[in-house]
């Protein structure tokens, strides 16, 4: 398996104060090593929406990263929404607890302290549960079922990811081979080639198909791209095989039915 799942947690970023950075560094991360980004949702710090929307995550099968909710305040609740998902209890990781000791023990405080006990939730995983290591402030993230719970921060977030795929999933990388083709055509509507579509589908197992409808554009020179379809067809594994026979056959249909077609610029 190839895909992997994205869950994006925190009120900051559905309500708009927080720009999301996510989608864009986790889809790219995993294209460079040959995997794909099979879903994303957005969550809000809400623990009974969490539970329910992690429970169909762990029933998935994929491997999911989530981003968010992981630290000790009270609008936190991704790990004890994990956990309930779950049917886990909460337990302290020894390890990750450890690492919280060097971190009070660097900022000079006492291990009694208020501060270090509050400090000491984020290392409250679900029972089971192991850790992720965070190089930018030592406090781990953790791991269970190939769900992989980072913080919100893209700053410690990105890098934790690195460490899961480079660590987990290294003899997965460019084992599926993935290519496609596509190009522009102009003078047809998408209901003239939806039939052509469906026959490709249907006559090419395991290829898919895809239309992008573009209400056209003004070039920076002043030039302007009509209104055009950008059509293609894609294929992952076996089905590469198939992919220039399908193409010959769809771009003869094209032709057949009067469209202009150019190469995607």
């Amino acid at each position: 398996m190839n895909r992997f799942n994205l869950i994006i947690i925190g009120d900051e970023i559905l309500h708009g104060s927080r720009q999301d950075k996510h989608f864009s560094f986790f889809k790219n991360l995993l294209e460079t090593r040959g995997l794909k980004l099979n879903q994303v949702q957005y969550l809000p710090d809400e623990r009974g929406l969490l539970v329910r929307q992690l429970s169909r995550s762990f029933s998935d099968g994929l491997p999911a990263f989530v981003t968010g909710g992981i630290g000790s305040t009270p609008d936190d609740h991704t790990r004890q929404a994990a956990a309930e998902a779950l049917g886990l209890p909460l337990v302290r990781h020894p390890e990750a607890a450890a690492l919280i000791a060097g971190v009070t023990a660097k900022r000079g405080e006492s291990p009694d302290s208020p501060e270090h006990r509050q400090r000491l939730k984020m290392a409250d995983f679900p029972q089971g549960a192991d850790i992720i290591p965070n190089s930018f402030n030592n406090i781990a993230g953790f791991s269970i079922r190939e769900h992989y719970f980072l913080p919100g921060f893209p700053v410690m977030a990105h890098p934790m990811a690195e460490w899961v795929l480079e660590n987990r999933y290294a003899d997965r990388f460019h084992r599926l081979r993935s290519d496609g083709r596509g190009i522009w055509i102009f003078g047809l509507p998408e209901s003239r080639i939806t039939p052509l579509m469906e026959r490709i589908e249907r006559d090419y197992a395991g290829i898919r198909t895809y239309s992008l409808p573009s209400v056209g554009r003004t070039e920076a020179d002043g030039s302007r791209v009509a209104p055009h379809i950008e059509f293609g067809i894609k294929a992952e594994g076996a089905a590469c095989t198939l992919l220039d026979e399908a193409w010959e056959k769809a771009l003869r249909e094209l032709d057949a039915l009067g469209g202009e077609m150019r190469e995607i610029a």
